[in-house]
This record gives C-alpha cells, structure tokens and sequence, in this order.
C-alpha cells in the first residue's frame, strides 16, 4: 500500500515551534510592525512620552494602571491593523473597493483609541492638577532630561539611513538618560515601561539595518546590476 507523500510547502517552515520559539516571533512581529509602520513609530513615540510623564509626577494606581492599559491598548490595535492590511493585501492582488473599506475601518478603530487616550490623559491631568501644581521641579527635571531621550528615541525609529555609530549612541545615550531620570521617579513602573520601549526602539534600529544591509546585498549580486563588457 502506497503512503501518500505530502507535497513540500512553498513558504519556508519556522526555526521552532515551542514556547521560546513563540516568543520570537511575536517579538519579530513587533519590531517589524516598528520598522514598517509610521503610525506604530509615533506611538512609540508617543508612549514614551507617557512614560516620562508617569514618572515624573505621582500619580494614583488607577490612573497608572488606566494609561498603561491605553498604551499597550493603541500598540495592540496598530499590530492588529497591520496584520489586517498584510491579509488583504495577500487575498486582494488588484483594487477592489471593499479591500479598501476594511483598512480604511482597522485604521478607523486605531484611531478612535488614540483620540480615546489623549482624552483620557488629559483627564487624568486635570484632576491631578493639584499634584501637577506642586510637582514643579520634578516637572523641570523630566524635562531637561526626557527631551534628549526622545530625540534618541526619534533618532532610533527613523527610516533613514545613518552610520551605526548614530545607533549606537542614540541607545546608549537614552538609557543613560532613564537612569538619570530614575534616581529620582515617582513610578518604577513607568520607567521600565520607558525602559522596554527603548529597547523596542534599538531592536527596530538593528532590524533596519539588517534589511538594508540584505537589500543593498541583493542588488549588489544581480546580473543586471553588473558591468557589462563590450567586445
């Protein structure tokens, strides 16, 4: 009796398939969504920010809790709606209207969280005022030392091509610059939520670089792109 023999699949197999092998890809899909999504780059951006704020004046567990849910929220969403655009972009290889609906709504939802978190951290503020108010030097502090840190983070995220020693300080410099500012936060939790988007941040950075350096190989090593003799 004759087994039948499973055709071999077209798409390359995963390096692993366990736990720690699960975990890198989603780590993977992350930093791709990073380097491939503006939208994803300046949350990013954004819930650093937050980050800095949340350290820098005590606020109540609620409200850390509330703005730390929104950020991972928003980055959820972004992924969610970046994989949804992948799907359709795979099932539709022409124009198709309804193809453009539904990224126009996955787009939509993104966005009415991200208004929904302005929302609410403005809220969260203006009942804190009082806390805000007298919270002036640690304010000054944040931002003498939160700017600098996001400007590194800005300089990670960015697509353009840059020598690696940018890179390199860019992270190095923005962790120096959270552990200034951890000597003296109101919230660990919200450094290392600062602290992990960095890292985030300068795993984008190297996969960037990775790409390109593939791609510039790629082009190097195509007949079409070689000196042709003349006789």
């Amino acid at each position: 009796m004759n087994v039948p023999v499973r055709p071999p699949s077209a798409f390359p197999p995963r390096r692993g398939s366990g736990l720690f092998a699960s975990f890198g890809h989603a780590w993977a899909g992350l930093i791709h969504t990073v380097v491939h999504q503006r939208n994803m780059r300046v949350h990013l951006i954004s819930g650093v920010l937050v980050g800095l704020v949340g350290s820098g004046i005590p606020l109540g567990l609620a409200e850390k809790v509330t703005l730390i849910f929104c950020v991972l929220l928003i980055f959820f969403a972004e992924i969610l709606n970046s994989a949804l655009e992948h799907l359709v972009d795979l099932a539709v290889q022409q124009f198709d209207e309804k193809a453009r609906l539904a990224k126009d709504a996955a787009a939509a939802g993104v966005l009415v969280l991200a208004l929904g978190t302005v929302v609410i951290f403005a809220a969260i503020l203006v009942s804190n005022w009082e806390t805000v108010r007298t919270s002036t030097d640690a304010i000054v502090r944040q931002v003498k030392l939160g700017l600098p840190l996001t400007a590194c983070v800005i300089a990670l995220v960015l697509p353009h091509r840059r020598p690696v020693a940018v890179d390199v300080a860019a992270f190095v410099g923005a962790f120096v610059l959270l552990a200034l500012l951890a000597l003296g936060t109101a919230s660990m939790v919200f450094s290392a939520l600062t602290g992990g988007l960095i890292v985030v941040a300068g795993a984008a950075a190297y996969q960037r670089r990775r790409e390109q350096r593939s791609s510039a190989s790629v082009t190097t090593d195509s007949p079409v792109s070689g000196n042709k003799k003349t006789g």
